[in-house]
């Protein structure tokens, strides 16, 4: 029953990430995309500490704790949403989860780099077929067209959420070596968020002024508690109930739900490209973790 519960779980988790790409859209349309990430991660933050506090998390962290830290609040909170929100503004929903859905290929490239992780045969035919499919949707149906130099800002952008993921997953690797992963969870989101608020204090204070209406609200408080808060530390919970590989493949159900949510909610096109795209992205991802989950298995 307990393992049923954490699969459950996972499939709400996943489901909320979805829907962050539609709230991130929603979002966008009336409120300007820095004061989106302050007040998202001012929510986060919040629940984040209240956590903390109620499980008794808080600890003091050593000078490479702080380091790591601070270095995915860079890369995963501050950089992650300016290229997010600003890249919502001209990518719709499930179109910019069908880019992002290359990150674990992007990771695993980078851990073979950096941590001299293995690549085999089967690995690399799943990151070329997911790279492919990207390139497909990237290119409206034409893989060669991104390569070619016609790609859009608003991909560009969301190319960037997929490099700062990537480099936000590698520190939390190192990360969970010493710390708990909703203390540092925590930590970064507050780090992150008082960089988000200075650029806006700097850049756009007036648009900090909580005048929003209503639907933006609701958006930002998806973003806030049910992508942030309850998505990390629901799938922390499942990593440690059942292991972060196995946890890894519920991650290919995101960009499904993102691409059907927005085609529900915001009417967005459903055209050959990306399902094409999608299809190939997906299952490419699929494809080498399935490699790694047999490796971890024996």
């Amino acid at each position: 029953m307990a393992r049923l519960v954490t699969y459950v779980k996972l499939v709400a988790t996943m489901a909320a990430w979805g829907g962050t790409w539609v709230a991130g859209r929603a979002a966008v349309a009336h409120v300007a995309p820095l004061a989106v990430g302050v007040w998202r991660y001012l929510f986060a933050t919040l629940s984040l500490f209240m956590l903390l506090w109620w499980r008794r998390r808080f600890i003091r962290l050593d000078r490479r704790e702080t380091g790591i830290v601070l270095a995915m609040a860079i890369s995963g909170i501050f950089l992650y949403n300016l290229f997010f929100l600003y890249g919502m503004r001209d990518v719709t929903a499930g179109r910019g989860a069908l880019v992002v859905a290359i990150t674990p290929i992007l990771t695993m490239w980078l851990a073979a780099w950096l941590l001299h992780e293995g690549l085999d045969a089967m690995k690399i035919l799943g990151s070329a077929l997911a790279s492919l499919g990207c390139l497909t949707v990237i290119g409206h149906g034409d893989p060669l067209a991104p390569l070619q130099g016609e790609i859009g800002s608003g991909d560009l952008l969301i190319l960037g959420c997929a490099a700062a993921w990537t480099v936000y997953t590698l520190l939390g690797r190192l990360g969970t070596e010493t710390l708990e992963p909703l203390t540092m969870t925590a930590y970064a989101s507050t780090a992150g968020f008082l960089m988000l608020l200075l650029l806006a204090l700097w850049r756009e204070p007036a648009a900090l002024w909580p005048a929003y209406p209503f639907s933006a609200w609701v958006a930002i408080a998806f973003l806030g508690f049910l992508g942030t808060t309850l998505g990390f530390t629901w799938f922390s919970s499942a990593v440690q109930e059942i292991g972060a590989q196995r946890a890894s493949v519920f991650i290919n159900l995101v960009p499904l739900v993102a691409v059907f949510a927005g085609a529900w909610l915001l009417d967005e096109p459903l055209d050959v490209s990306m399902l094409v795209g999608g299809a190939c992205a997906i299952g490419g991802v699929w494809l080498a973790q399935q490699t790694q989950q047999k490796e971890r298995s024996r």
